[in-house]
């Protein structure tokens, strides 16, 4: 690993009680210019759907806004879940993209479906983006078609039809294979691609699909050597008591969705604090709090430090879950914009 540890982040865009949308997707916009600014490598949104306390439901229209109002850092997707797509629509997409932020568009895929199995069927009630077991070829497609020499479809009258995302290409999107299991690693490393373990999601086998990943990875001209980084949910502020605070709404939140209870919009800090106790989610909790980064800035820095170290990457993306308190303004994320702040500071403090 390289003396310098690169930072990212991934946008989800929380909503809490008192948050509109329209809220929500200002206080992201807010926090991507910041992150811009403090020199973060990257900026991805995620796909999820229907669901109370999750506002990034369509990356693209996400990641568009966020270029217009940065300058430097690269934006993209963490991830569009392609089964829920048609190859076509995403390439074309990204290749618009591309087009308004050269060299800045990273396009990551996934194949979950980002939901439940309600929103899934509606999500691919036109029929053929739901064939999962086309997902390598769908990537390929997708592949192709965002190349600026474009694909070529072969007609069963035997004429070939060229498809092109966008018409005149000057370059392509990076694209960037999302997962949490050994598929998705061993298939990264098949295809050449550059691959991300969701680990924010899920540690459970990271080790191993990281050997996969770099054990077989088959060099593509466009990656010569294997590309990959973590993800991590962190929460910084200036002691470790009000980051642990902080860290409770998301907590609380991911534990009731683990619990296969009804989800709904984040809880404040207060709201939080003043639950009553629950044997089953304080355990859960208990769990999820080992493997999140949350703490002072020194501690936090040398935390992911030294997660980059054991895993042998030199980026970290990192998923700001920071809540918010009752009084603070319904249209920005001061504890997220905390947590990048402090974050940034620390680490760049720590590599002098």
């Amino acid at each position: 690993m390289t003396a310098t540890l690169s930072l990212s982040v991934l946008d989800l865009i929380p909503v809490r009680n008192g948050q509109t949308s329209g809220d929500a997707v200002r206080a992201s916009m807010a926090l991507a210019r910041l992150a811009d600014r403090l020199g973060y490598a990257r900026y991805w949104f995620a796909e999820h759907h229907n669901m109370p306390s999750v506002a990034s439901t369509t990356p693209p229209v996400l990641i568009a806004a966020a270029a217009a109002q940065t300058e430097r850092i690269r934006v993209g997707s963490g991830g569009v879940m392609l089964p829920n797509h048609a190859p076509l629509v995403v390439a074309e997409q990204f290749a618009a993209l591309e087009a308004l932020a050269p060299g800045r568009v990273d396009l990551g895929l996934g194949r979950a479906p980002g939901s439940d199995p309600v929103i899934t069927q509606l999500l691919r009630i036109s029929g053929p983006t739901a064939d999962v077991d086309r997902f390598p070829d769908h990537i390929a497609d997708i592949l192709a078609m965002l190349s600026p020499d474009g694909a070529t479809l072969r007609l069963t009258s035997g004429r070939e039809y060229p498809i092109q995302a966008t018409p005149a290409a000057s370059a392509a999107p990076t694209v960037w294979l999302l997962g949490s299991s050994d598929y998705s690693a061993r298939l990264a490393a098949e295809l050449g691609l550059p691959y991300v373990f969701a680990n924010h999601f899920s540690g459970e086998g990271l080790e191993r699909a990281l050997e996969l990943y770099r054990t077989g990875y088959r060099p593509s001209e466009a990656h010569p050597e294997p590309v990959t980084f973590l993800t991590a949910n962190v929460v910084v502020a200036e002691t470790a008591a009000e980051a642990s605070d902080r860290a409770l709404p998301q907590l609380r939140a991911m534990a009731r969705l683990r619990l296969n209870r009804p989800m709904r919009p984040l809880e404040t800090i207060e709201e939080a604090l003043a639950a009553p106790a629950d044997s089953d989610g304080e355990e859960l909790i208990a769990a999820m709090r080992r493997r999140w980064i949350i703490g002072a800035p020194g501690d936090a820095a040398a935390e992911l430090r030294r997660l980059a170290e054991r895993h042998g990457v030199d980026e970290i993306m990192v998923s700001p879950v920071a809540g918010a308190r009752a009084d603070e303004p319904a249209d920005a994320s001061p504890g997220r914009e905390r947590t990048l702040e402090l974050l940034a500071a620390a680490v760049g403090s720590s590599a002098e």
